[in-house]
């Protein structure tokens, strides 16, 4: 049997302005008609030696997450929540603990949750190849046979082939650093190389054992973090001052790198690891200029670009070779080559405290979403979504008022000692510094216009009585 650990902590600032940390591209349908974590749990199938997924996420994500399951059907077997980033060694090593918890000794396959797959069937051909090595105490990786001199992938050099079972595996001679362009080429004609998808597979006791061996001290705080972590609803909470003590290294140089078990299984399955803007124009589908566009668009006299609108007309004339990327309240225009920049914008609007770099347009809650439509000093006007039998928490705020306007459905309102029903077309008025709670009692979205006034309008500005949630901030 095998359990598939997911994992799902980046922050995806190459995809900025559509990724946001509080957004990132695994949760967003980058490739496809749903998310890149969805498509990651379901090109598992619905395989009979497959378990449940564990997933290993950000705790900020982990509504938005909940619910993607939810929405393919997939209750996972448990939703590890990390207080902070420590890579992907530790991430592993505690869904590890978790899998030999649920199955002793299982093995189990350790996904990133934000990669494309395009051959699903080769992928599953590989996995039941993996399996074999894994079951034999080998840790394995799975290196994707190069059709190009890529610079922005790490590579696995190979080494003599390993018998396992009934078959053979290739032995991890190295792992090596992303390459220039030379090197790449120099790589690709030798052979022997292979991208590093940072994927792996192997018992959860040997990888544990592995990891004791090599890094202790790792193995000490993420065993600490885990024994002492707290269930909190459908999730489980890692001890945040142990986690917080643990060093923070990948699984390629804390383990893979140093162990004498570490094999490599040569695939071809039309992976791409979507890095950046260049990797979605690389699988997109393009017209007859070698233009990828989604959205609304009007593209005259343009070739081989990326043209992604979001919420506007975008249009381009005698435009080449180009990543032009519209949301709601930010543009992006960078050359094809420069994409794996991308990320410096995001630095740069982070040090000025910009909120664009962090904060998507439309921000997911576990009740619903919500949306600025204008803001300005004093006032916010936001759209706001509730889902059928969903509410906000019971609050208050000590710094604004809201005019809550219905749009469409029916909201149960609580405002101070009041409980009353709005209909569409109808509003109400929630004074500074008193308790309400909204509630979507009806079998439709409820949809409502906010108008926000005061002194400040920030969304710490919250403060909790009861949360069906049990959120008790933000």
């Amino acid at each position: 049997m095998v359990i598939p650990v997911i994992l799902s902590g980046g922050s995806g600032t190459r995809l900025w302005p559509l990724s946001r940390a509080l957004r990132p591209k695994q949760l967003l349908p980058l490739v496809s008609d749903v998310t890149m974590i969805q498509d990651t749990v379901s090109r598992l199938g619905d395989r009979k030696d497959i378990f449940a997924p564990i997933i290993v996420a950000n705790e900020e994500h982990r509504f938005m997450i909940a619910e993607q399951m939810r929405a393919i059907g997939v209750r996972p077997a448990a939703i590890i929540l990390e207080p902070c980033g420590r890579n992907t060694a530790p991430a592993v090593a505690i869904a590890a603990m978790k899998a030999h918890q649920l199955e002793q000794d299982v093995v189990i396959l350790v996904l990133p949750a934000d990669h494309a797959i395009k051959d699903v069937d080769a992928f599953h051909q590989a996995i039941a190849l993996a399996y074999q090595a894994a079951n034999e105490g080998k840790l394995v990786t799975f290196g994707v046979i190069p059709n190009a001199p890529e610079t922005g992938y790490g590579y696995i050099k190979a080494g003599a082939a390993v018998e396992v079972g009934n078959t053979s595996v290739l032995k991890v001679d190295r792992f090596v650093e992303k390459p220039d362009k030379i090197t790449a080429e120099a790589w690709l004609d030798e052979g022997g190389y292979y991208w590093n998808s940072g994927m792996f597979m192997f018992r959860a006791s040997v990888y544990l054992d592995e990891l004791g061996r090599l890094q202790n001290d790792m193995l000490l705080a993420s065993t600490a973090a885990f024994e002492q972590a707290q269930e909190d609803m459908d999730f489980i909470r890692l001890d945040k001052a142990s986690f917080e003590q643990c060093p923070a290294d990948s699984i390629d140089y804390a383990v893979m790198e140093h162990t004498a078990d570490a094999v490599v299984i040569p695939v071809d399955i039309g992976w791409n690891d979507i890095g950046s803007w260049s990797a979605l124009w690389t699988v997109g589908e393009g017209d007859q200029n070698g233009n990828v566009i989604i959205g609304d668009a009007c593209a005259v006299d343009t070739h081989g670009c990326y043209i992604r609108s979001e919420s506007r007309l975008v249009t381009t004339v005698g435009v080449d070779d180009h990543i032009i990327v519209e949301t709601a309240d930010a543009v992006m225009v960078a050359h094809r080559d420069k994409a794996q920049e991308v990320k410096v914008i995001v630095d740069q609007l982070k040090q000025a405290g910009r909120n664009e770099a962090v904060v998507p347009h439309k921000v997911y809650r576990p009740w619903g979403s919500y949306q600025c439509i204008d803001c300005e000093e004093r006032f916010q006007v936001k759209r706001i979504t509730l889902k059928p039998g969903a509410s906000i928490s019971l609050q208050l705020h000590h710094h604004r008022s809201e005019h809550w306007v219905v749009v469409k459905g029916t909201a149960q309102v609580i405002c101070g000692e009041k409980e009353f029903v709005l209909s569409e077309n109808e509003s109400t008025y929630i004074p500074v510094g008193e308790k309400h709670r909204l509630e979507n009692r009806g079998k439709i979205p409820l949809e409502l216009i906010e108008v926000q006034t005061g002194s400040y309008l920030g969304e710490d500005d919250i403060i909790r009585f009861d949360d069906a949630y049990g959120r008790k901030e933000g």
